[in-house]
C-alpha cells in the first residue's frame, strides 16, 4: 500500500509539473517577447493543452487531480480517501513549485533582458505574474475576487464530474483529457479578464512560492491588497460547490441515483 500511495503521489507530481511548465511557460513567452510570440488567446491554449497533457500523464495511476480543489470535491462527493487529501495535495504544489523553477531557468536571460535584473511583482516591468495570479486594480479580493475564484473553479468541477459520469454522454477515457483541457480554456476565454483564472490552489501558490525565494521577495503576498490567499480559498469553496451542484441537479435525478 505504501508503494501504491508513492506511486500515485509521483504521477500527481509528474502531471501537476507538466500542466505548470506549458502554462506558465506561455505566459513568459507572450509577456517577454512583448506580445510578439504570442497573444492572451495563446496563454488560454498553452492553460488548456497543459492541463490535457497533465491529464495524460497521470491519468492512468491518479486519476489526474492536478489540483486541490479536485481532490477536496472527490474527497466530499466521491468517497476520495480523507488521509490522501494532504498527500495528494503535497505532491501537487511540490510539482507546481519545480515546474516554476524549469520556466524561470529557461527564460532567465530573457527575463533580465525585459526587466534589466529588477524584480518587480507589478507595473510595466511586473514579472512575477509569470508564475501566480494577481487581481486587476478595480477587483477587490473578498466579494469580487472570492466570487470570481468560486465561479471558475465550480464550473470547472461541474464539467469533470459530468465527463467522468458514464451514465450520462461520459467521452471514452482516452478522449477525457482533451475535454478536460477545452474545459479550462473555455474558463479562460470566459472568465479570464480578473485575475488570471487560478481555479488551482497548487497552480497559484507553488509558483508563487517560487517567486518569494527567486527574488521578487515578500511582495508577491502583499501585492493586490494581500491577494495571495484568494486563490487558495476560491477555488476550494468552489469546486465543492461545483461538485455539489452536479450531484444536486443531475446525479440525484438520474435513474440510476447514487454516486
Amino acid at each position: 500500500m505504501q508503494r501504491t500511495l508513492y506511486r500515485e503521489l509521483a504521477a500527481e507530481f509528474l502531471g501537476t509539473f507538466v500542466l505548470i511548465v506549458f502554462g506558465c511557460g506561455s505566459v513568459a513567452q507572450v509577456l517577454l517577447s512583448g506580445q510578439k510570440h504570442g497573444e492572451y488567446l495563446s496563454i488560454n491554449i498553452g492553460w488548456g493543452l497543459g492541463v490535457m497533457l497533465g491529464v495524460y500523464v497521470a491519468g492512468g495511476v491518479t486519476g489526474a487531480h492536478l489540483n486541490p480543489a479536485v481532490t477536496l470535491a472527490l474527497a466530499v462527493w466521491r468517497r476520495f480517501p480523507r488521509g490522501k487529501i494532504l498527500p495528494y495535495c503535497g505532491a501537487q504544489l511540490v510539482g507546481a513549485f519545480v515546474a516554476s523553477v524549469v520556466v524561470y531557468v529557461t527564460y532567465r536571460d530573457a527575463l533580465d533582458v525585459f526587466d534589466g535584473g529588477v524584480r518587480e511583482v507589478l507595473g510595466s516591468r511586473g514579472t512575477a505574474g509569470i508564475w501566480a495570479t494577481y487581481p486587476q486594480p478595480f477587483l477587490t479580493p473578498v466579494i469580487g475576487g472570492l466570487l470570481d475564484q468560486i465561479v471558475g473553479t465550480a464550473l470547472l468541477i461541474l464539467c469533470v464530474f459530468a465527463l467522468s459520469d458514464p451514465r450520462n454522454l461520459a467521452p471514452v477515457s482516452h478522449l477525457t483529457p482533451v475535454l478536460v483541457g477545452a474545459t479550462v480554456l473555455a474558463i479562460g476565454i470566459a472568465f479570464g479578464y480578473n485575475s488570471g483564472y487560478a481555479i488551482n490552489p497548487a497552480r497559484d501558490l507553488g509558483p508563487r512560492l517560487f517567486t518569494f525565494v527567486a527574488g521578487w521577495g515578500a511582495d508577491v503576498f502583499r501585492a493586490g491588497h494581500s491577494w495571495w490567499w484568494v486563490p487558495i480559498a476560491g477555488p476550494l469553496i468552489g469546486g465543492v460547490l461545483g461538485g455539489g451542484l452536479y450531484d444536486l441537479l443531475i446525479t440525484r435525478w438520474h435513474p440510476e441515483g447514487g454516486n
